[in-house]
């Protein structure tokens, strides 16, 4: 079996043979440094303006409280695409009082589910009538091919979204006969403001399989990207809020794990956290939920949801 694998040096790039053998049933890699006569074409220069870099809080894009940025990088060409606003605990606790502030006293989780709905099925038509920039930004950011954004994962985001705005109308309560001439009733409520801490993989729709269900049921969100690929999901906030979400409902912050990652792990007013990552950070952040089970800001005992998924 020979497949053939792009490497990219300071000196250009140059196309090897790559020899799988097998032995004693067990696969093994053999890299050849035999070049392919292909030529080789260089990197393709998307034709996109970076306008978005900024954090997004409480329904507008702001700089970081501290004022610093951090590079993401083109990882075809290791270059700068652009400098990105840095966001901190600072940042994190504006995000999250934005949120409580829309949860508690907003629109968003007394809307009815038509209206909720609504907003969800234009968010997926935007996504259509923007495909070509959002699988640009999505390439350009993770490397990935732009075949696999546009014809796949975009079309998929756009899917996620209505399906997710089908839900809104179908979230029942459940009504029980109970003993003697009573009944038990229960009613699904929105659980409040959602933490999001998401991986860089497959940005957009961890972005979608994370954003979808927690405002189809009424939360309001306080969502950190990975640092190696903050573009995409800023251009999902910003045609989010064009479809109609309200002011504060979805806060988007860029930056790193230890500081923003950990602000919201730690944060004593999320009610519930959903991460995405690898199994190593996966326990920091279960021990930084820990602390934050009991006595809750508003005065009361409060319990962490968390969730967790692996890549």
């Amino acid at each position: 079996m020979v497949k053939r694998l792009l490497l990219v040096g300071d000196q250009g790039a140059a196309l090897l043979r790559l020899h799988t053998i097998h032995i004693n049933n067990a696969r093994n890699w053999v890299f050849m440094e035999e070049p392919l006569p292909e030529a080789v074409a260089e990197p393709i220069k998307p034709d996109i303006s970076i306008s978005l870099t900024k954090l997004l809080i409480d329904g507008k894009f702001v700089d970081a409280a501290s004022g610093k940025t951090f590079p993401t990088i083109d990882p075809r060409t290791e270059e700068i695409i652009a400098h990105v606003a840095e966001g901190d605990v600072e940042d994190v606790n504006k995000a999250v009082k934005a949120a409580r502030r829309a949860f508690d006293k907003g629109p968003w989780p007394k809307m009815t589910p038509y209206e909720r709905s609504k907003i969800l099925l234009r968010f997926a038509d935007l996504i259509d009538k923007h495909s070509d920039e959002l699988a640009t930004l999505e390439s350009l950011d993770s490397g990935k091919t732009y075949q696999q954004s546009r014809y796949a994962e975009i079309p998929t985001m756009a899917i996620l979204s209505r399906y997710y705005a089908g839900w809104v109308d179908k979230t029942h309560g459940l009504t029980v006969l109970a003993d003697g001439p009573h009944s038990v009733q229960f009613l699904h409520e929105p659980i409040g403001v959602a933490g999001q801490i998401i991986p860089w993989k497959f940005p957009l729709l961890m972005f979608s399989w994370k954003v979808g269900p927690a405002l189809a049921c009424g939360n309001t969100i306080v969502l950190k990207t990975a640092e190696q690929t903050p573009l995409s999901a800023l251009l999902a906030g910003k045609l989010l809020h064009e479809a109609g979400l309200p002011e504060g409902v979805l806060n988007i912050i860029s930056g790193y794990g230890h500081t923003a990652g950990a602000a919201i792990s730690s944060h004593l007013d999320i009610d519930k956290l959903a991460f995405t990552g690898s199994t190593e950070v996966g326990k920091i952040v279960s021990q930084a939920t820990a602390t934050t089970d009991f006595g809750g800001v508003r005065g009361k005992k409060k319990t962490k949801t968390v969730f967790f998924g692996r890549l």
